[in-house]
């Protein structure tokens, strides 16, 4: 399992101190994206360097509670691995209260088109977390 925190800032809210929605998900992305990096492979390693990626394909996400400027988010991801994708679960808390939860669906793909397989040591990376 990969946790970081969020802090959330003014600039993230609207004018009565609640989170945006699409600052939510930016800050789901990020987590993403300091996941794969944290791993050994960055999403934007992968692109430029091999010409392949995780595109999103399916999000979906219940919020339970508000996020509030000032509230430091503990944003949790475990990675679900399968032959061709990984499904990102996610849950966050503020403290002991629940904010969201929900999942990313990502598909290993060319950039030339269509799903392939997850390289052994990108699966073994995802394996590994999820047993944590």
């Amino acid at each position: 399992m990969f946790e970081r925190t969020w802090t959330v800032r003014f600039s993230d809210t609207d004018p009565f101190g609640i989170a945006h929605y699409p600052r939510i998900v930016d800050a789901i992305h990020e987590t993403s994206d300091m996941f794969m990096q944290e791993l050994g492979f960055p999403f934007w390693e992968l692109a430029s360097d091999h010409d392949t990626g995780f595109p999103l394909v399916e999000m979906d996400f219940e919020f339970d509670n508000p996020v509030e400027a000032g509230d430091d988010v503990l944003i949790t991801l475990e990675p679900d691995p399968s032959t061709r994708s990984v499904r990102f679960v996610y849950e966050a808390h503020v403290g002991d209260t629940p904010v969201f939860s929900g999942y990313e669906q990502r598909v290993y793909a060319a950039m030339d088109g269509g799903a392939t397989e997850i390289p052994r040591e990108i699966r073994e990376g995802f394996v590994a977390r999820a047993e944590e």
